[in-house]
């Protein structure tokens, strides 16, 4: 018998090399792509809820631009045509309507700020444990459950008015204290409407703000706050170093929503003040050109305004907050000295 021929001298054993196939080097068969249907079948359930919200958001959206470049007066239903944006000109150029955006502007920070403020306080306060906290939480948030007219009729008969109201009151009784007198009828709403109006927003949107921090605050985890705390930081250094970063997201997410809600506020105005004293925000604008004036063009073209500055706030509202937490953790900040 013949011995099997041996290998070439100089090659080494081993298992063969992976097989290239074509220029890519690949190797094995190729992968192919997830089954459509199958896709399309997880996809088909959301498909009804889609169809809803373009329905219910985008269509009435598109219908407001087309009315927009509409010269369209009730009063003369026949007299309807294009008039492009012309519409758009005219509420330009209305000083009533640069008015109102300057109140709409002041009266969302306002409320936004103080209400975000308040919201953390009262957010650090209910993460600890005191006796009767169930019931302290209750109260605290209830006023945002109030239907929005409710709480401005509210704040208007029963805290402003100049007869009955409790700060009247209230402030009848400090002074008696002190034997003093003092303005004991002060018509609140007539001194100082716009502050009246962001009062009871405030009260209304404290709780909103109060619950995304608590959950926030909740939801810190427990092995780094202790960690800080055997290290020997304080309740500031803990507060400022971790719990702040740690509620980034929820502080952006309460100015966001907030900003949206107020700037569309029609409730507070319309009740407390009906718009006047220079009260007048962008809705109210757009209700009394649509209801009073009857000029549906130049009123959806206020509203496609409404529904940008909206747009614009809310997205400079939240690179305000983005660009603080950055300084924050980039150190950027003045370092004490």
């Amino acid at each position: 018998m013949t011995a099997p021929a041996s290998a070439a001298p100089g090659a080494a054993a081993g298992p063969p090399g992976p097989r290239r196939t074509g220029r890519t080097g690949r190797t094995g068969p190729r992968r192919t792509g997830p089954n459509r249907a199958h896709v399309w079948a997880t996809r088909a359930p959301l498909l009804p809820a889609l169809v809803f919200l373009v329905a219910v958001t985008q269509l009435p959206f598109v219908a407001t631009l087309v009315i927009s470049l509409l010269d369209w007066n009730a009063l003369a239903p026949d007299d309807r045509h294009f008039a492009w944006f012309a519409n758009y000109v005219t509420v330009a150029r209305d000083p009533a309507l640069r008015e109102s955006v300057l109140t709409t502007a002041l009266l969302t920070a306002t409320v936004v700020v103080v209400s975000v403020v308040l919201g953390l306080l009262f957010a650090l306060l209910l993460d600890r444990a005191f006796f009767g906290r169930g019931l302290v939480r209750t109260l605290l948030i209830t006023p945002f459950l109030l239907v929005p007219v409710s709480a401005a009729l509210l704040w208007k008969h029963a805290l402003y008015n100049p007869e009955y109201g409790l700060l009247n009151g209230a402030l009848t009784w400090v002074t008696g204290l002190f034997g003093a007198t003092g303005p004991t009828r002060t018509d609140w709403i007539s001194t100082m409407p716009l502050i009246a109006v962001e009062a009871s927003l405030v009260w209304q949107w404290t709780p909103f703000m109060m619950l995304i921090l608590l959950a926030g605050l909740q939801s810190r985890p427990a092995e780094t706050m202790e960690a800080a705390r055997l290290d020997g930081a304080n309740s500031w250094q803990t507060f400022r170093y971790l719990t702040l970063p740690h509620l980034r997201r929820y502080l952006e997410l309460g100015v966001l929503l907030g900003s949206v809600h107020v700037v569309q506020n029609f409730d507070a105005v319309f009740t407390l003040t009906s718009g006047g004293l220079g009260t007048a925000n962008l809705p109210y604008t757009v209700y009394q050109t649509f209801y009073q004036a009857h000029e549906y063009g130049s009123a959806s073209a206020a509203g496609v305004i409404v529904v940008i500055g909206t747009a614009v706030i809310a997205t400079f509202a939240l690179r305000v907050v983005s660009s603080l937490f950055h300084e924050t953790s980039t150190g950027k900040e003045a370092k004490p000295s």
